[in-house]
């Protein structure tokens, strides 16, 4: 699913760029060398699988929703209208839980239920990462997107340019901080990043061709409004309408393409709109002015800064640098969609809760604006972010290595002591596939390293190779050494196991101000038959 090779010929530049609007790219045709298709490959399988297997539903969200799903599954509680107890899940979209519980009824019985719900999630984020891919490189195939031609030639071919920047946005999406833990977990608002992000792809090449982008429309749309975000899905489809309109290109032909792009985007988000109205979906979740008190401003401050590293500081030096092309008509459509997405999808974590799951929507087209500074970074900049990745994923890993060893032979003793006041009931065993999984992560690491380091290396994704990579040997290394640890601290595991040895296994026991992930724990891991004071 991930882009391979793109196949065919078609126009790939209609119309020049105007000169009051010039490209502040200038790039040659030896800095868009593809990025190994195996390399990129193998890359988004490290990021997406670690934390799939081996590890039981984590507290809040994860572990409730695996409840719901296994519940309807097992025919306990109604598809329409689910419940844990009597209680409703947080949220109104039932479609996440109904493709888990699908894939939990319809699934062969040596695979355990929680693996089962956590695979089409694992997919999800596949299809999330393959959709932004081909998004960057439909908005880098747009006329304004593309470098400066050279007067006696040399500059980068369209399809290679609009390549290399797709690459660069892949890796801008790994390598965003918040994506790692959020994206691994049953949620709904996995599901809800999925189907943004298939919009995203739909909105930017639907103006090239129709019937990929029709589809990804009608499955981006409809996933939103029955993933409880049927607001997101209007205000997506209404803004890429509008902005069609504002990128049409002098001459008849461009203006019939957005026209007919903007309509296509129009009719759909009608029909989504009708679609929630009819299913009784639209709910109000934002946080007046008045309930100010109920948001610590700063606390969000420090998530949005922390959660879109390092996309953000790229993404302010593209706006910078590509000012000229900002509120000019006709609209860059390569910056105003990806800024239309971005600005919906950071409002609505301001403004609901939880912010920090709300802003996952925001990184598919944070990223690709991260991905336009790269033709535009100086090599001072880039140099900067390579040397500050490089320190802090290196010791990052460290830091997760001597804690390993710590938890493993009690040295050094300050790690392992901190382990032991956090979990004092853990007991540390050694796995060798786990440690061989490790081992050889960090040496790709070093390799990467020495690789990035070297002087003949001209890409213009090259400035990210190290942050996504980076990130993506932090995520296995926790999921893999870590694994045991976060699994006993996480779960509810262990508190079910006490809960049996007092009162015996799948007991009926009296509950009373419960949350929905601890029904669901003491019901899947004790088995018990719970009923309400």
């Amino acid at each position: 699913m991930l882009p391979f090779r793109i196949r065919g010929t078609r126009s790939l530049l209609p119309h020049a760029p105007t000169v009051n609007q010039p490209s502040p790219a200038i790039v040659a045709q030896g800095a868009v060398r593809r990025l190994p298709r195996l390399a990129l490959l193998l890359l988004c399988l490290a990021y997406v699988v670690p934390g799939l297997l081996g590890r039981e539903p984590w507290r809040n969200a994860d572990m409730a929703t695996f409840g719901y799903m296994l519940e309807m599954a097992r025919g306990a509680t109604s598809w329409l209208d689910p419940r844990l107890l009597g209680l409703r899940p947080e949220a109104d979209g039932l479609l996440p839980y109904w493709i888990g519980a699908w894939f939990i009824q319809t699934g062969p019985g040596w695979i355990t239920p929680v693996l089962l719900a956590r695979l089409p999630f694992a997919l999800m984020l596949a299809l999330t990462l393959a959709a932004t891919w081909y998004a960057v490189y439909e908005l880098a195939l747009h006329p304004r997107a593309q470098p400066v031609a050279f007067a006696f030639g040399g500059e980068a071919n369209p399809i290679d340019y609009a390549r290399a920047i797709g690459d660069g946005g892949l890796l801008a999406l790994i390598a965003c901080l918040g994506l790692a833990q959020l994206s691994h977990e049953v949620t709904t608002h996995l599901a809800q990043l999925c189907f943004a992000a298939l919009t995203f792809y739909a909105a930017a090449s639907i103006g090239q061709r129709m019937l990929m982008p029709a589809l990804g429309l009608v499955f981006g749309f409809t996933g939103l409004v029955l993933s409880a975000a049927p607001s997101l899905a209007v205000l997506f489809g209404a803004g890429a309408a509008v902005l069609h309109i504002l990128a049409a290109e002098p001459g008849p032909a461009a203006r019939r393409r957005a026209l007919r792009a903007a309509g296509m985007l129009a009719l759909l988000t009608l029909l989504a709109a009708a679609l929630a109205s009819a299913l009784d979906l639209w709910r109000w979740r934002l946080l007046l002015p008045q309930d100010a008190g109920s948001k610590d401003w700063r606390s969000l401050a420090r998530l949005l800064l922390w959660f879109t590293w390092p996309a953000w500081p790229l993404v302010f030096w593209t706006l910078w640098r590509w000012r000229r092309q900002i509120g000019m008509l006709p609209v860059s459509l390569h910056l105003a969609l990806p800024l239309w997405f971005s600005a919906v999808t950071i409002t609505a974590a301001l403004t609901t809760k939880p912010a920090d799951r709300a802003l996952m929507l925001s990184l598919p087209a944070l990223a690709t604006l991260a991905a336009f500074a790269l033709p535009t970074l100086r090599r001072s900049v880039a140099a900067l972010i390579d040397w500050f990745t490089l320190l802090f994923f290196t010791g990052c890993g460290i830091v997760i290595w001597v804690i390993w060893i710590a938890m493993q032979t009690g040295l050094p003793r300050q790690p392992a002591a901190n382990v032991f006041k956090q979990a004092p009931d853990f007991q540390a065993a050694f796995d060798p596939t786990i440690f061989v999984i490790a081992l050889a992560a960090s040496l790709v690491w070093a390799w990467l390293v020495q690789w990035r380091v070297g002087r003949h290396q001209a890409a213009i994704w090259k400035s990210l190779v190290l942050p996504a990579g980076g990130a993506a040997l932090c995520w296995l290394l926790l999921m893999t050494l870590w694994m045991p640890l976060l699994d006993f601290v996480r779960s509810y595991r262990l508190v079910t196991d006490r809960v049996t040895a007092l009162v015996g296994p799948k007991a009926c026991l009296q509950t009373m101000d419960l949350d929905r992930d601890q029904i669901a724990a003491l019901q899947f891991h004790g088995g018990f038959r719970l009923v309400p004071v």
